[in-house]
Order: C-alpha cells, then structure tokens, then sequence
C-alpha cells in the first residue's frame, strides 16, 4: 500500500502538457497523462531505471549469498538484513521527508544505496567478498530504502495536477512488475550467467546514480516545511492523525492482520507446491511469477483509463477481498496454467486496489503529514511479516501445504472484508468537498 497527499500547488505545472512533442496523443491515452509533466516525468524515469536496477540486485543478491554459504539460512539472513533496517528507519524517514526538501532525500538515500551497491560490485570484482560483508553492505542498503520510500510516496501529489493521481498511481503500479518481476531478473540472471555478480551490481549502481541524477533536476513547487518541531513531535504528529481517522488505521491494523495470515505462506509455499507438487520446474514457476506480473500490469493500464471509482473504499476492499482468496488457488491448482490463474487474479487485483487507495489518501492527507503517514503505512502494514514467515514452517508440518493455504486466504480474506464494516470506514468516500479542502492544507 502506498501513501500520498494531494495539494493545489500541483496546478502551478498545468502548463507542461504543451512541453512536448505528441502531447495530444499521450493525452488520448489515460494512463500516460502525468508523463506531460517535466518533473513527473522525471521521477517515474528515474524510478524505473531503479526498479530494473533493483530486480537485477535480488537475482545478483540471491546467487551471491548462496554461493558464498550454500545453505537456506542464508537467504533468511539475507532478507532480515533487507527488511529489518528498511522497517526501522521508516518512521526516522517520513518525519524527515516532512522537514525538508523531499527532492534530496530522494536524491541522498539513492547516492547512498548506490555506494553500497557500489563497493558490493567492487568487492566481487576483487574476489574478496564474505558472507558477513554482504549481510552488512545489504542492511546499508536497506536503511536508504527507509527514506526514500516515504519521501517518493509524499511528493508524486505535488507534481501532477489531481485528476491525474489516478493515473500517475496506475503508473506507478504498471512499472514495477516489469522491471521487478520481469525484466529486471531476467538481465540480473543473464548478468550473473555471463559476467559474475560483480557486473550485476555495477549495474544497480549506475542505475541509483541515474536515479539521483533524475530527482536532482526536478523543480518541484516549493512547499512549506515543520522545522519548529522535533522529529519526535513530528512522528507523534503522524500517529496522531493515523488514529483519529478510522479509514487510515483500520485499513492499516486489518493489512497487517491479514498479511500475518497469507503473505508468509503464499510467498513460501507457491514455489513448493510448483516443484514438488506438480513436479515442475524452475522456468514453470518463472512463467507463474510472470502471470502475476502481467495481471499487475493489466489492471494498472485499466484503472489509469477508468479512473477512481466514487465508491472508493469500498472498491479498495472488494478487491483486496477477492485478491486474498484468490490464494485458495495456490491450493487448488493441479496445472501450470491454473496456478498461473490464481497468480495472475491474485496480482491484479491487489494492484487494482492499491492505486485506488492510493489516490485516496493523496486527496485526504494534509501535504504536511504526508510522508509521516507513509512511513506508518509502511510500517503497520509490514509490521507481522517476519512472523507470518517464521509461523509458516510449523503450521504447514501441523496441518499441510493444501490446509495452510486455503485457510490463510479464507482467513485472510474474512479479516480484510471485515474492517470495512468499521464504524466510519466508509465515511471518506462521503467527504469529497472535505478532501478538496485539506489538499491546500
């Protein structure tokens, strides 16, 4: 789930649709409208360009760790050192984002992250990197993800005029499975295949410095930033708000319910229901993980043509509903092509429903607030993963791949459609006059 705000200084940038050649055409077409803004423009180059970057360093990553200790506790390892610091620094990060300039925060967590993706690539080269190296360059990397992440969520509002969120969120959502799920893997494998993991990495850093580069250049309008303050009172700020609006909190505790129940097993066992249920191979689940991507790509191209629906909230959780049971498929598939289905369902709808909430909050959230309520988005949301991986071992020796699954998308399912009948939940998709209002706050 993603956080943004939406304020009316994005109409100071009306006039870029007139920057460039074949401006009407991209006009025809909903889901590439924001891309008539200079800086819009920029960034989502710039992010894309990253996101490649990032699926080459999981694949580069992966094989890097097992060949330096060939043991499953290895990636284990390796994915607490990618998660734990990102989840540590989140709140740090959107106090941050709120205080200053959102651009160079952007820019100085990816000039970070390429340094230590950077010395990762130098060290490979020079045949002298360990295990423990990687650990600790990795978690560098991570504490650069805390930061950015709520400050890129906070400052897309401010670039795009707002009935273009839709679309810049489609947008959004759109680029990420292809250069996370597709493209950028399918470079990292060919990489590492070919030239070693070294050339892997050199890759994902020049891929932050254009990144940076891109941010650096951008000329957003210029806001009024809470220096006054501590980040201590600044974090108790964005708690402060989060708690008072039902349709923030209740969807933040619910996803973290829910992903508690189903992410831990969807994520571990659909690779072993593929190789050792249907006795499959590594390309097979490769073509299942591409389904899903598609389906993610799929919905992003249709909700940036319709648009947000008025019944938003209430869309949000029939498609986040549907998407978790859709989870029950990994249980049920006894083909390539069904679990293929159930990926590809799965995918689109939690895509579908991710934007619209999206846009949701960037036409709610005061722009001063925003990057503190990103950074809890994140937070509370991912808050249970690491016990929902360490829960799935003993329940699926307990009760079973086929067991553990179905229940975790009909449990999963019940907890996230429950929330919506929160007292007030709905009451957002009542108030559009109200978010017209705080968007100038």
């Amino acid at each position: 789930m993603e956080t943004f705000s939406s304020r009316s200084t994005r109409m100071q940038h009306s006039h870029e649709g007139l920057d460039r050649v074949g401006g009407a055409g991209v006009s025809r077409v909903g889901l590439l409208r924001p891309l008539r803004r200079r800086d819009f423009r920029l960034l989502w180059t710039g992010m894309s360009v990253s996101l490649l970057g990032d699926g080459v360093f999981l694949v580069a990553t992966t094989w890097t760790a097992y060949s330096l200790w060939d043991a499953p506790a290895a990636l284990s390892i390796v994915g607490i050192a990618l998660t734990g610091p990102t989840i540590a620094c989140l709140l740090l990060g959107g106090a941050v984002s709120d205080r200053f300039d959102r651009r160079w925060v952007m820019a100085l967590s990816d000039g970070g992250r390429g340094l230590a993706v950077g010395l990762l690539a130098a060290l490979a080269f020079l045949h002298a990197l360990t295990f423990a190296t990687l650990v600790a360059v990795v978690a560098a990397y991570a504490v650069g993800a805390g930061f950015f992440t709520p400050a890129f969520e906070s400052v897309v509002p401010g670039l795009v005029p707002g009935d273009e969120l839709p679309q810049a969120n489609a947008l959004d959502q759109f680029v990420r499975p292809i250069a996370l799920r597709m493209v950028g893997p399918a470079v990292g494998g060919w990489l590492v295949g070919a030239f070693g993991a070294g050339t892997a990495f050199a890759l994902d850093a020049a891929s932050f410095a254009a990144c940076a580069a891109a941010v650096a250049v951008m000329r957003p309008p210029t806001r009024a930033v809470e220096r006054t303050e501590s980040t201590v009172a600044a974090v108790r700020d964005g708690f402060r708000y989060v708690r008072t609006h039902v349709w923030l909190w209740g969807t933040l505790v619910s996803a973290a319910v829910a992903y508690l129940v189903f992410l831990g097993p969807t994520e571990v066992l659909l690779p072993y229901v593929v190789k050792n249920r249907l006795q499959a191979s590594a390309a097979d689940l490769g073509i299942v993980l591409a389904a899903g991507g598609f389906g993610a790509i799929a919905a992003a191209a249709w909700m940036g043509q319709r648009g947000q629906p008025r019944r938003s909230i209430t869309f949000v959780y029939a498609c986040w509903t549907l998407a978790t049971l859709a989870v029950v498929g990994y249980a049920l598939g006894r083909t390539v092509p069904q679990l293929m289905l159930a990926c590809l369902v799965f995918n689109g709808l939690e895509a579908a429903g991710t934007i619209v909430w999206s846009t949701v909050k960037q036409r709610q959230v005061p722009g001063r607030l925003l990057g503190r309520v990103s950074s809890l988005d994140w937070l509370i949301s991912i808050s249970l993963l690491p016990i929902s991986y360490a829960l799935t071992g003993p329940i699926v020796a307990a009760v079973g791949v086929s067991r553990t699954l179905v229940g975790a998308g009909m449990i999963g399912a019940v907890v996230t459609l429950a929330a919506l009948f929160l007292p007030g939940m709905r009451a957002v998709e009542e108030s559009g006059a109200a978010g017209s209002a705080l968007r100038s706050a």
